[in-house]
């Protein structure tokens, strides 16, 4: 069937999702193909801010003690009709306990699917925050905590908390078919989940019984094309609508060019590189003060970023609140470095590997090429780093079993809150989950953090925060190297916000003109 060119929008992504299940995902290649194109949750953010609005959940109320939510489902909501799924009743409160249980409960039927790992659930301490989800009736839930949180809410609007149907399950379990629920999705969202081919495309229908009224756009189709500037020729073909991360040195070109335009956000990001602490010598602090010292930063930012970032000294940006700009930091110094390493017990320095991001990222637009930068200044203090990757569903999977030395990494913000830097990137419970990149477990930085996010007083949580980032820094388990501003390059027939206050890529609101 030939469909109108105004009802389709092709979107240049630079990877494959890992999943089609964000509670089994932690890219922002597979948020953006999986919770904002085919589910939806209870609560979710309004598409250009923080502020958390209304979605499966019609209203809410929370006890007085701040343990006890309970939630009013909306009625009349559809799951997705496939080519493998036709739902015979609609969304209600067995698909919230099936979504949450999968993920809380050990024994839970579809717990061990695809290997019983939610990082994103387990990494932010759901698992022993949550006490229990129940059902009170049809449309209405219930959860209960074990001790208030202040991020509760907002974490709810997170991919990882994304509604699944519990009869699709269902159906899957008389099938013997169980995996299938993470590759072949059913969801309520505004896209219907069409094929996939591995590494080349994704498709989707619109929904059309979707709750807030179908999307404008008929077809939308993942062009999955991991060089930046094969995507940017693809854009000036017209063969993509929207590309995302556009190499710098492409910027100007796509702000003169008559057909798109550019669209720019201040990054609630960091890209880092992360010293595994559990493995010698990166168990020793003064080693990696001197790596820290070598790294020359701004140089980086200079020929990575094209001066399209700013040096990171914190693990997230001065955008978010509790930024502490007052803890030590690591002027490029290479006599300073030398002198750590030789006082750690490595006058000559070392051998070690140097693992490079192998896609764009919105914080490192090149791993290759930063790595190499890496090494030459490694190299200066005598640390011979040996450059590795490998495909990303592989990197991602080996870094979450600390099997690398130093890596490439970053993050995305994902609900606003400094808790979902520090507590899923750093916290001794996040080492097992497997979102801990450096593998950091400090006792006393530990405590303040998941103190914080049982304090419902702003000021109080501030100071934790901030105390927490100046034990951080002397510890350095990894260095902060920059926070990227992020790009779209966008057809000029794309009408409506493409990117959400969280770097996630929302079609729903778009709209294409001739």
């Amino acid at each position: 069937m030939h469909v109108a060119a105004q009802d389709s929008l092709v979107y240049c992504s630079e990877g494959s999702p890992e999943s089609f299940n964000p509670q089994r995902t932690l890219s922002g290649t597979a948020r953006s193909a999986t919770a904002g194109t085919i589910y939806n949750r209870l609560v979710e953010f309004e598409e250009t801010s923080t502020r958390l609005v209304p979605s499966l959940a019609e209203s809410w109320s929370i006890s007085e003690d701040r343990k006890v939510y309970t939630f009013q489902l909306r009625e009349g909501v559809k799951f997705h009709q496939t080519k493998y799924f036709s739902p015979t009743r609609n969304f209600n409160a067995d698909d919230v306990l099936f979504s949450f249980n999968r993920q809380l409960v050990k024994n839970h039927p579809y717990h061990l699917v695809g290997g019983g790992v939610y990082q994103y659930f387990q990494g932010m301490g759901m698992n022993t925050l949550i006490q229990s989800v129940e059902k009170l009736d049809d449309y209405k839930v219930k959860i209960t905590l074990n001790k208030p949180e202040a991020p509760f809410l907002a974490n709810l609007a997170m991919p990882f908390m994304s509604i699944l149907s519990a009869e699709y399950a269902e159906k899957l379990t008389q099938e013997n078919n169980k995996d299938q629920i993470d590759s072949l999705p059913v969801g309520t969202g505004p896209f219907v989940f069409s094929r996939y081919l591995k590494g080349s495309t994704i498709r989707y229908k619109a929904n059309k019984n979707y709750f807030e009224g179908q999307s404008e756009i008929a077809n939308l189709i993942f062009s999955i094309t991991p060089d930046a500037s094969v995507r940017f020729q693809k854009m000036k073909k017209g063969e993509c609508q929207i590309a995302v991360y556009p190499s710098p040195a492409d910027l100007k070109s796509i702000q003169a060019h008559k057909d798109m335009r550019l669209v720019e956000q201040d990054g609630l990001n960091i890209g880092y590189l992360a010293m595994n602490t559990e493995k010698a010598p990166f168990n020793n602090v003064l080693v990696r003060r001197a790596i820290a010292h070598a790294l020359d930063k701004n140089s980086y930012i200079n020929a990575i970023y094209l001066d399209n970032a700013i040096p990171a000294i914190n693990p997230y940006p001065p955008v978010m609140w509790s930024y502490n700009e007052n803890v030590t930091t690591y002027e490029h110094n290479i006599e300073k470095a030398r002198k750590l390493l030789a006082e750690a017990g490595f006058p000559n320095g070392f051998s070690t590997t140097l693992w490079t991001l192998p896609v764009n990222r919105p914080y490192n637009p090149n791993g290759r090429k930063m790595g190499e930068m890496m090494q030459q200044d490694l190299a200066k203090i005598g640390i011979k780093a040996e450059l590795v990757s490998y495909d990303w569903a592989t990197y991602l999977d080996k870094v979450k079993r600390g099997e690398h030395e130093i890596v490439q990494m970053g993050w995305t913000g994902d609900n606003g809150d400094p808790d979902n830097f520090l507590y899923t990137l750093f916290s001794c419970d996040s080492v097992d989950r497997g979102s801990n990149n450096s593998r950091y477990c400090k006792g006393d930085f530990d405590q303040l953090i998941t103190l914080a996010r049982q304090e419902s007083d702003m000021s109080k949580r501030e100071k934790m925060y901030s105390d927490a980032l100046s034990i951080f820094a002397n510890d350095v388990p990894v260095i902060p190297i920059a926070h990227a501003k992020v790009y779209r390059a966008v057809s000029k027939k794309v009408e409506g916000d493409v990117m959400n206050a969280f770097e996630m890529d929302i079609f729903y609101n778009l709209y294409m003109r001739n």
